[in-house]
């Protein structure tokens, strides 16, 4: 596809990655490049871009499967009670019934929602949405969710 790639994107909406400026691309061995996007193109499959210096499949095949970071100097500035995801990793959570599930080891975005991955004594998936979020204490850095133990 002349050096084109699809895209995977998470950011809300997936195009508002192309608004970033720079891209700092890890590829899977850890090999890391800074760069732009040339063009850019919806399909019912996705985002495809073109990276700049790439017009080939050969000098695209590095960067496929490669995670797009952004500088956090670059992140648009957070509302009040809003928190980036990887800011929360580390956060204990508990229940409603003060049960202490574990602390969070990342997200996954599964097709209904995004849930916590949460390791404990054992690991437990909580829905990260505003139904179960109760609170979040920055300074404590605790969660407190509505969700049942045994789930």
């Amino acid at each position: 596809m002349k050096g084109w790639l699809h895209l995977q994107s998470w950011t809300d909406p997936p195009e508002a990655i192309l608004d970033y400026p720079t891209w700092h691309l890890r590829s899977a061995s850890g090999q890391r490049q800074m760069t732009a996007v040339a063009e850019a193109d919806g399909s019912p499959k996705g985002l495809l871009v073109r990276l700049e210096g790439v017009s080939q499949r050969e000098t695209a095949e590095p960067w496929v499967g490669c995670i797009i970071e952004v500088p956090r100097a670059e992140l648009p500035p957070l509302e009040p009670g809003e928190h980036y995801r990887h800011d929360l990793i580390g956060y204990q959570v508990r229940n409603l019934e003060g049960v202490e599930f574990g602390t969070i080891e990342g997200f996954e975005d599964l097709p209904a929602n995004a849930v916590m991955v949460v390791k404990g004594e054992r690991e437990r998936w909580v829905p990260s949405s505003r139904e179960h979020l109760r609170e979040i204490d920055d300074a404590a850095k605790t969660i407190l969710v509505d969700w049942p133990a045994d789930l």
